[in-house]
Parts: structure tokens; C-alpha cells; sequence
């Protein structure tokens, strides 16, 4: 820092009593911003968390423990076996947030770049340092903007391959295990709805739709718009609490 001129060297003092960053932090991010202490804060704050360094040899034996032994990817048992590691067992949302992490295609399987990709941008390379992680990556799900990520991730993720729809016994699994973790007290009336008056495969729209509905619509239902853009379903589902006369429905 002697090289720096007295001004830009005020700027890095100034920049690590207010940041509580170390010297190079500030100088990168000072630099990164042209000198602009206002930007460099933005800078700053804004830039992904660090991952500590991953060992490839480490992640790749780690792939090679579960990988199917007739193909290069994790398959069915791969995953149960990475389960068992984590103590974990395969029906965790914790799993779910793993797997949109990894950025995985299907559930129950991962690629070679799936599962090495996923584990490098956890910053882990051991078993042991992702068990050490699992309750922060469960609190994600706290997170509304992740929350939402997650959510929409889970239709493509968990539908069967080269299908556009959801089998509705797995949309309603799938929902149960979401909005355990987001509470959203009609969800087992929509569950019920469901069974009892649709009983198809659920659309991406009907998916994204119910997210928006179950978040801005009081379970009162009391700032539900019947003339609102909303599906049919949805529509039809209101009109199926108003019909068994569920508590938290308008009137009562």
C-alpha cells in the first residue's frame, strides 16, 4: 500500500474501519469501483460469500463412491448411499435445497457436473464439511427469494423425463414438503381439493400460480378477487372452501 498515493491510501483506511475488511478486500474493492468510495461499499457488500477451495481429488473420489457402476452419473442407489453418509434420509427437504444447489436436472440423479459443480459451490469436498452445512442450507428455505428458487425448481426437477406435467401424487408429496418449511394453512384443503375434484397431472402454470396465490391471498381469503387473472383451478378451489364451509373462508 507505501505505492498508493495519500489520498487512495485515506480511501483504504477510511474503506476497513467502516467495512471491517481486510487490507486487500478494500483495495479490490476500491479498485473494482474506480476509487469511488460509495461504489466500493456496493461492491462489496454485493459480492457472493467466498467458498473455501475444494480438492478435485477429494470431490472426485467422492463421485466414484456413488456413482452407478454400468454409467457415469449417480442413479437411484448412489443417492440413497449419499443419503445414508449424510445421516440424512432421501425424503428431507434439505435434499431438495442440496439438489437445486447442484443445480440437478431429475430427482434421484446427478451428472458427474451435477454433483462436482454442486459440491464446488458449496465450498465442500468432504461428507463430514456438507453434514457440518445441512442446517444453514435448511434455513435457506426461510429465505423468501430463495424460497421462491426452490419452489419453482422443484416442478422441472421432480416431474418424470420428457413429460410436461407433474403426476399429481408427486405435486401433492412435493407441496406437503414445501409448505412444511413456508406454512400455508390451506395447504392440505388444496391437497384434499385436488384428490377429490381434479385428479390430473398438475401444469407448470397451475405450479407458479399457487405460489402467488398462497402468498398474497389471506387464508380469510378476504382480498380474493374472483375477477382476478387467476386459473380456473384456483378459481374452482376457492369455491370449494366456500362449499365445505372451511373456517378461515369469507363469512365466517
Amino acid at each position: 500500500m507505501n505505492k498508493l498515493g495519500r489520498g487512495h491510501r485515506d480511501k483504504v483506511h477510511q474503506f476497513m474501519n467502516i467495512a471491517g475488511a481486510s487490507e486487500k478486500a478494500a483495495l479490490q474493492a476500491l479498485k473494482a469501483s474506480d476509487w469511488n468510495l460509495e461504489g466500493a461499499f456496493e461492491v462489496f457488500y454485493n459480492q457472493p460469500p467466498a467458498r473455501p477451495a475444494t480438492d478435485p481429488r477429494h470431490l472426485e473420489e467422492l463421485y466414484v463412491r456413488y456413482k452407478d457402476p454400468y454409467c457415469d452419473m449417480i442413479l437411484v442407489d448412489g443417492v440413497s448411499l449419499f443419503c445414508d453418509d449424510l445421516q440424512t434420509d432421501p425424503g428431507d427437504v434439505v435434499m431438495l435445497v442440496i439438489s437445486w444447489h447442484m443445480k440437478a436436472a431429475t430427482m434421484c440423479e446427478f451428472s458427474r457436473q451435477e454433483f462436482i459443480g454442486g459440491m464446488q459451490s458449496l465450498g465442500v469436498d468432504s461428507i463430514e464439511k456438507l453434514k457440518y452445512l445441512l442446517p444453514s442450507l435448511r434455513s435457506e428455505l426461510k429465505d423468501e427469494h430463495k424460497f421462491r428458487e426452490i419452489y419453482n425448481f422443484a416442478f422441472a426437477w421432480a416431474k418424470e423425463k420428457g413429460q410436461k406435467s407433474l403426476a399429481l401424487d408427486t405435486a401433492l408429496g412435493m407441496w406437503r414438503l414445501l409448505f412444511a418449511e413456508r406454512a400455508w394453512p390451506l395447504v392440505e384443503y388444496w391437497c384434499q381439493f385436488l384428490q377429490a375434484k381434479h385428479n390430473k397431472a398438475i401444469s407448470k402454470d397451475t405450479w407458479s400460480q399457487l405460489l402467488e396465490f398462497s402468498r398474497t391471498i389471506n387464508p380469510s381469503l378476504s382480498n380474493y378477487d374472483a375477477e382476478g387473472a387467476w386459473p380456473y383451478l384456483i378459481d374452482e378451489f376457492v369455491e370449494y372452501l366456500c362449499e365445505i364451509g372451511v373456517p378461515q373462508t369469507r363469512g365466517s
